[in-house]
């Protein structure tokens, strides 16, 4: 029997608006074959597509601090039991773009696969590993979550963000091909002086993922504030027609 597929992602707080939820959903809807199911976690269902599962984000132990300062409540994903989830999850972070098929994510082989940031920006570097998208089972995991409860002030002190957790706590953790994912900071935008004349370049087809880091995030490529909207001395100014196209494709509103 194959195992039941699951995309995961979670909201909290304001900075990501419900159309950011659907938009991944119907983007993962279009590059999915087949069945899976589509969760959120969240502290506000106001706004999400009907065909979204949503939930409460779990209760770890965290602080309010732990909320803003890296992304510890995504540990919660790892719970022994959480709200019955079975089978093979992926996590997908809100600021993300789905370029093509997710089907081979599902595919990979590995108790926890995840992508390696280290080549974006380093040579011959050991592999950093980072969270913005994620395969595991569901219930297989669930000393991540009880040994961050029970350590949990000696464990934030040591690693600062859950990826750093992860990447020291964890042993046999495994990549996803590089050339499936991109990160539009190091592969796409532009280089200096030329970022102020030519837009950042579209990925090609072989691309599966698009990561965003911080700023500028997927909106401001899409309904951009005006002037220069990424971080200086970086430049980027009004919209990018293929993110348009890809938000609007996917049900997003240009209505911020």
């Amino acid at each position: 029997m194959l195992s039941e597929r699951i995309v995961i992602c979670m909201k909290w707080g304001t900075l990501y608006s419900a159309d950011y939820v659907n938009v991944l959903f119907k983007a993962c809807k279009a590059n999915i074959n087949g069945d899976f199911r589509f969760v959120c976690l969240t502290d506000n269902t106001e706004g999400l597509a009907n065909e979204i599962e949503a939930f409460p984000i779990p209760d770890i132990g965290l602080e309010q601090s732990h909320w803003r300062h890296g992304a510890w409540p995504k540990i919660s994903v790892f719970k022994q039991q959480l709200y019955g989830l079975h089978g093979r999850g992926l996590f997908i972070d809100l600021d993300t773009v789905v370029w093509g098929s997710l089907d081979e994510f599902f595919e990979c082989e590995g108790d926890f696969i995840a992508l390696d940031s280290a080549p974006w920006r380093y040579v011959d570097s050991p592999p950093r590993t980072g969270t913005g998208i994620f395969a595991f089972d569901f219930g297989k995991m669930g000393w991540v979550v009880e040994k961050l409860r029970t350590q949990r002030d000696k464990l934030i002190n040591k690693y600062k963000i859950e990826q750093d957790y992860l990447h020291g706590e964890l042993s046999g953790i495994r990549y996803w091909p590089q050339e499936w994912i991109k990160s539009y900071k190091y592969h796409l935008r532009q280089p200096l002086l030329i970022d102020r004349f030519k837009g950042p370049s579209q990925p090609n087809r072989s691309v599966k993922i698009i990561c965003f880091h911080g700023k500028p995030r997927p909106i401001d490529l899409i309904c951009p504030p005006k002037g220069n909207w990424d971080r200086f001395p970086h430049y980027g100014n009004g919209p990018v027609p293929w993110m348009v196209e890809y938000w609007v494709t996917n049900g997003g509103s240009l209505k911020q």
